[in-house]
């Protein structure tokens, strides 16, 4: 293990002082190397804590920029940050929280083609995402290597905390879930919203996991899925149980390679969808061309934000509301970014809609490029 440095005994003074830590475990820590995945609401206190805590080696995956919509939360950011690369400002706050940490930023997307070689030299891996792809992936990658995987999500209100470790008699990713929710069923952070406070509660619990891991003190959420209700202020905690038969980590796995996640997790658009972009749709608008404006996004996201003249039927409702769609003049559908408009243009051309079209990029697209108006979040 690493030795500390008489800089580093004063700077984690308040850890040596604990008997149940002491001097082994910031040794421990100082030797140990966490790749955390997302560098967004749950990444933010996941890397400044561990950062803090003395953990040696930190490990950062997040193509992003930094927008002012993510101010709300990802307190690794500041206004001045904004437009940078996340991982070239993320750089900069954990170095300024302890300068005696090492970091290695990985701006891409963690992908089937890169996920081993990017987790390989790293203890453990902390899941910091907001998509079933990339959760899926992390931690089937954590099986393969056999590698410690620290899971977080969050949505709203709420959100789960759990340690995935086949290696170490506790269940994966799969286990508790081998099958993905249905396309649109359960939205993504940034369509569904969340509490600004709730990724910083459950980001800390994701570093404290993996410095119990790192420490061995305490006992890590091996085969427990913590739920936390911020509203009512609820902890309640699961038990979680390996599926003999997971395709991962059971006795007889059939998948031992990345597959495409993307498809698996139903987030590919559906096929032969015919699409226009928004500059196609600012032109028809400004020629006066005569069309259906159709929104289906949720009511909420409909209420702070809007393209004028829209009218809203939400994803859901698509199907049982269609005979509120004209057939006799082009449909043009819009979401947020594209995905869920796609999905709505799939729904109606199976109920005979001929002449309906996705916007592609959805309302962000719109605010960013035809009407910087609209707030885009």
């Amino acid at each position: 293990m690493s030795e500390l440095t008489p800089a580093e005994l004063q700077r984690y003074a308040r850890h040596l002082a604990m008997p149940e830590f002491g001097l082994d475990a910031q040794k421990r820590l100082k030797s140990a190397r966490v790749l955390c995945i997302g560098a967004g609401g749950l990444g933010s206190p996941i890397t400044m804590y561990l950062a803090a805590a003395g953990v040696g080696c930190l490990g950062l995956v997040d193509p992003d920029v930094v927008e002012v919509s993510n101010l709300q939360r990802q307190l690794l950011f500041g206004q001045s940050d904004v437009g940078r690369p996340k991982l070239d400002a993320a750089r900069d706050r954990l170095l300024d929280i302890n300068p005696h940490l090492e970091v290695h930023t990985y701006p891409e997307m963690f992908t089937a083609a890169n996920s081993r070689r990017i987790a390989a030299d790293y203890d453990i891996l902390i899941d910091g995402t907001d998509n079933f792809p990339t959760r899926y992936l992390s931690s089937d990658t954590a099986v393969w290597l056999r590698k410690a995987n620290v899971y977080g999500s969050i949505l709203r209100f709420e959100g789960q905390v759990a340690v995935f470790a086949p290696h170490l008699d506790a269940p994966c990713y799969r286990c508790m879930s081998p099958t993905p929710p249905k396309p649109g069923l359960v939205p993504s952070c940034a369509e569904g919203g969340v509490l600004g406070v709730l990724p910083g509660l459950i980001g800390t619990m994701q570093a404290l996991e993996a410095i119990k891991l790192i420490t061995g003190i305490g006992q890590p959420l091996l085969g427990k899925l913590l739920h936390v209700d911020t509203l009512s202020l609820r902890f309640r905690t699961f038990n979680l149980r390996r599926d003999p038969d997971c395709p991962v980590c059971g006795e007889n796995p059939s998948i031992t390679e990345p597959i495409d996640y993307q498809g698996f997790c139903g987030m590919t658009p559906p096929p032969n969808v015919p699409t226009l972009s928004v500059q196609d749709l600012n032109e028809k608008r400004q020629a006066g061309e005569d069309h259906f404006l159709l929104d289906v996004r949720e009511p909420n996201e409909y209420e702070a934000a809007r393209i004028t003249g829209s009218t809203l039927i939400p994803l859901g409702e698509v199907a049982e509301r269609s005979s509120e769609i004209p057939r006799d003049k082009p449909v043009l559908v819009h979401c947020r970014s594209g995905m869920r408009s796609a999905k709505a243009v799939a729904a109606l051309q199976e109920q005979g809609f001929t002449n309906v079209w996705n916007v592609a990029g959805g309302i962000l697209a719109w605010a960013k490029e035809i009407d910087p108006s609209v707030p885009a979040a």
